[in-house]
């Protein structure tokens, strides 16, 4: 638990610009309208950058610019011009090319009560820093003891260039492994710890030292009717469990396992989907910009659209860091259960 406030800006020229602001629960001032009135005068953005910043170190002493070449050169882009001069080098700071140490500095000093901004030239030279923005300053409100476990296969799957897969059993594993080695592209081959134990058929086909399996591919695991379960990683095996118990229902579940996450076989979902009319998506990443919410779109942009009865679901992890403790940690994740529920729901089936 930390007292003081914990206020962190992270911002970057050129590119595209980070802001890290905790919530707070503050109602809005007449100064914070979201709006503009009459538009009488012209200001670039690069004016009202430094307006800002310079409006707000008047106001609060606490808080201080840093980055590279924010001070005696003004910044890059001039963004902080006449700061140095106004402020004084103890609260514009210019710092060494090493951006995971100075992002760290501006961590410790939020934690410390002050409130850093934090300047990358460009950025992607943030992705230096990655570390020190996702693991320290994303989690310092949550995290107890280890921070290890989370799930950034959208991440990966996000880039251009790269090979995404993502396994479920030994099969996926072994020959899609020895597909990405023998690939001539940058593959990503996502494994979850959880499943290192799980014991899984040995087929004759696996037998074989040329065993490989497609990149970019689905398994159809279940055939079904009534709706379509898409997933990837450990979630296929809790989809298969509550296609099980919903079979006893008399629901007819499709699971369908991703295998890979870039290339995604959108053809195999979509022919499922205009099959069974109802879609489930599963992923235990965050819900925000996800796996499940790239499917979800991709299938309102295609035919299988006029298909649904009903909307396309999603069902995630919890939209906070992951946490330590092994009751909560199972908490954050969808499990068999959830996945039942959804699948009921979506059916509109009590």
């Amino acid at each position: 638990m930390f007292s003081k406030a914990f206020s962190s800006v992270f911002s970057a020229s050129r590119v595209a610009a980070s802001k890290i602001i905790p919530a707070r629960a503050t109602a809005l001032t007449q100064a914070a309208r979201v709006y503009s009135t009459a538009q009488t005068e012209t200001i670039t953005v690069r004016e009202a950058l430094n307006q800002a910043i310079d409006e707000e170190m008047t106001r609060d002493s606490k808080v201080f610019l840093l980055g590279e070449e924010v001070a005696q050169y003004n910044g890059a882009y001039k963004v902080s011009k006449g700061l140095l001069d106004k402020f004084g080098s103890q609260r514009v700071l210019d710092t060494p090319i090493t951006e995971m140490g100075f992002t760290g500095l501006a961590i410790g000093a939020a934690l410390s009560g002050l409130r850093p901004i934090c300047e990358f030239m460009t950025f992607n030279f943030s992705m230096q820093a990655i570390d020190q923005v996702v693991n320290s300053a994303a989690k310092t409100r949550y995290m107890s003891a280890g921070g290890h476990s989370q799930d950034f296969t959208a991440w990966y799957g996000s880039v251009p260039g790269l090979k995404v897969i993502s396994v479920y059993d030994a099969e996926d594993s072994k020959g899609l492994l020895k597909a990405a080695i023998r690939d001539e592209n940058p593959v990503v081959f996502l494994e979850n710890e959880m499943l290192y134990g799980t014991s899984f058929p040995l087929t004759k086909e696996m037998t074989d030292s040329d065993f490989i399996l497609p990149i970019g591919k689905a398994k159809i695991m279940r055939e079904g009717s009534d709706i379509t379960v898409a997933t990837h990683s450990r979630p296929v095996g809790f989809a298969l469990e509550a296609a099980e118990r919903l079979a006893k229902e008399g629901i007819s579940v499709e699971v369908i396992n991703l295998r890979s996450i870039r290339p995604l076989d959108m053809d195999s979902i979509i022919k499922s989907v205009k099959k069974t009319n109802h879609l489930v998506t599963v992923e235990q990443g965050f819900p925000m910009f996800g796996v499940c919410s790239e499917i979800s779109a991709q299938i309102m942009e295609s035919e299988a659209f006029d298909y649904l009865d009903a909307p396309v679901s999603r069902v995630t992890g919890a939209d906070i860091p992951m946490p330590y403790a092994q009751n909560l940690e199972a908490l954050s994740t969808p499990d068999t259960q959830v996945i039942y529920d959804e699948i009921k729901r979506v059916l509109n089936i009590k």
